[in-house]
């Protein structure tokens, strides 16, 4: 290195982003080793060591950092997305430590534009949002171990003020905090419906296989089965004028009720309010003001449903899956089955698919993504970046743009996602803007680009002006 160890220790003092890739910061005292532009708190200069590069590095015992990720910085990957999910994932588990978003971007050691820039790009939500929203997930799941008082729960979990922390969590949640710890004891609970809610549309698409094993819509009610501990359940909702009933069947305890609960909010679309995009597009909501993008069950039936419909139309797509919920479910109440988890899939055979019409092609993507899923390779649970989820899914043998669009958006509730080359996408766009011909995948973004940061949004709209339900 042709530069002095004070020059450099002045360089990590200014956490100097133009020294990374040149130089790695080794602080004796932790076993770590960081970019010059760590956001950390700087080490003592007699507790660091400098070295040329990683081997250097891990020679000498050290350890990467888990802020700035250099690991992920010489692999070539975007720093700036490392350093995000890190800090992310840091807010998830500890959110009292990020009281505003001013502490989000201190940890990411960028200021409050670029972080909202990046939060645009990759979170598809406002930094604020994001913040209240894991505060609430962090006392939710405090609540459903059994741990904490509701008095300390508010600022533990970061709010300043009681009042606060109430208002945020029945806005989130639908409950306040002390009826969601009631709610874990029991068998069911009651929602107020979103304001603006179309029932009879969310009846409709979670119905929308007339024939399915695992959901069925009857008059005001809902049956959805699917597996929780390897256990049969239904997860039953009655819509009222401005309430839903929620029940549960085949488990119980505070796991179980927590699960039903976070399950009943997905179906509804509960975190998905259309008021912002109503107000910027007028045109495009008229009618079907309230529409909101509905989530499947958990993110892995989303990735299940989109590999089943790849290339096939909706009603073999249909019969395909109703065949792999008999083969690998199991049976649930209300003459339903339970939809099966990843490892009950990856335990299915290619011959177990073929039997049921599935293509070699398709049997195979379905069950290399089952596998991954199924045995940690690729996580869906605690995901915050739509980029990082993305790049996972496209590993995928497989998976192509719109299939990792269609998961972001229908398993994740991402919301400025577009499934490229999803036919009927283009058919609502080339009528919407009255093209000769449909739009081709470059033509199609370009179409969508005044529809974000609500792209998800204008899709089921879009999708939805074909007078049909959508996919």
């Amino acid at each position: 290195m042709r530069w002095s160890d004070e020059h450099l220790y002045e360089r990590i003092l200014a956490k100097d982003a133009s020294f990374n890739g040149r130089v790695l910061t080794g602080v004796l005292t932790t076993g770590i080793y960081c970019l010059p532009s760590c956001p950390a708190r700087k080490p003592l200069a007699i507790n660091v060591r400098f070295f040329p590069d990683e081997p250097a590095a891990r020679a000498a015992g050290l350890r990467p950092c888990k802020r700035c990720r250099p690991d992920a910085f010489y692999r070539g990957e975007d720093a700036d997305l490392a350093r995000l999910e890190s800090a992310l994932a840091q807010a998830m588990v500890e959110p009292a430590a990020f009281p505003e978003v001013e502490a989000l971007a201190e940890a990411m050691g960028v200021g409050v534009t670029k972080l909202k820039d990046l939060f645009r790009d990759h979170v598809h939500l406002q930094p604020a949002a994001f913040l209240q929203r894991v505060r609430i997930q962090w006392a939710t799941a405090r609540l459903a171990a059994g741990q904490g008082e509701l008095a300390d729960l508010a600022l533990d979990s970061g709010y300043e003020s009681a009042s606060g922390f109430h208002e945020a969590f029945r806005r989130q949640t639908g409950l306040s905090p002390g009826a969601f710890r009631t709610m874990l004891g029991s068998s069911g609970f009651v929602l107020p419906l979103p304001a603006g809610l179309r029932v009879p549309d969310v009846l409709a698409f979670h119905s929308r296989d007339g024939q399915s094993v695992s959901e069925r819509a009857e008059g005001r009610r809902l049956h959805k089965a699917f597996l929780f501990a390897d256990q049969p359940c239904v997860l039953s909702l009655v819509f009222q004028e401005e309430a839903v009933e929620v029940s549960l069947q085949g488990a119980t305890g505070p796991a179980a009720m927590a699960m039903a609960h976070g399950a009943a909010l997905r179906l509804l679309g509960w975190q998905g309010d259309p008021a912002a995009f109503e107000a910027n597009h007028p045109r495009l909501a008229q009618g079907r003001d309230g529409l909101r993008v509905l989530l499947t069950l958990d993110p892995f039936e989303a990735l299940v449903w989109a590999i089943l419909g790849q290339q096939v139309n909706l009603a073999f797509a249909y019969a395909l899956r109703r065949d792999l919920i008999r083969l690998a479910g199991r049976p649930a109440a209300e003459g339903l089955t339970a939809h099966p988890d990843a490892s009950r899939i990856a335990a299915l055979s290619v011959e177990d698919l073929l039997a049921l019409r599935f293509s070699r092609r398709k049997a195979e993507y379905l069950l290399h993504a089952a596998a991954e899923v199924a045995s940690g390779r690729l996580v869906l649970e605690g995901r915050a970046t739509a980029t990082g989820l993305a790049k996972d899914l496209l590993a995928l043998r497989g998976c192509g743009p719109w299939t990792a669009q269609y998961v972001l958006m229908r398993g994740f509730g991402f919301r400025d996602c577009v499934p490229v080359g999803d036919a009927g996408l283009t058919l609502a766009l080339q009528r919407w803007f009255q093209l000769d011909t449909r739009p081709d995948a470059g033509e199609t973004l370009r179409l969508m680009a005044p529809f974000a940061p609500h792209r998800s949004l204008a899709t089921f709209h879009l999708w939805s002006s074909l007078k049909g339900t959508p996919a």
